[in-house]
């Protein structure tokens, strides 16, 4: 059974930072593309950042580019998602996302971790 464990989501003012976790149990971890995605109440969730099954290659929404970094490591089955210089904007429940890179390209998403921004 696959399963996600998220954590470091919390209240910070703007400006602030914060690192979200996510660790993977009950997948071979390393065959799976990671992302993070976040969905603000009365919006649609959007996909912030993904990170190749190697960390070959990253991507990122050009609304966090330069202040977000995502990263794993496929010893420990954990992916992050370091966030810098935080917006209001950027208040939403954030989910870890797990996609096989080969057939059947089957999903997983994490319960989900609540970050707020806020003075």
């Amino acid at each position: 059974q696959v399963q996600f464990v998220e954590s470091g989501g919390g209240l910070v003012q703007p400006g602030g930072s914060l690192r979200l976790s996510c660790e993977a149990a009950g997948l071979t971890f390393s065959i799976f593309d990671m992302s993070w995605y976040r969905q603000a109440p009365g919006k649609e969730r959007e996909l912030v950042a993904t990170i190749t099954s190697s960390s070959r290659d990253t991507n990122y929404a050009d609304s966090v580019k330069g202040r977000f970094t995502i990263s794993r490591d496929n010893v420990k089955n954990m992916v992050y998602l370091q966030m810098n210089s935080l917006k209001p904007e950027d208040t939403a429940v954030y989910y870890c996302h797990a996609r096989r890179t080969k057939w059947p390209n089957d999903v997983y998403w994490g319960q989900g971790t609540q970050v707020t921004v806020s003075s």
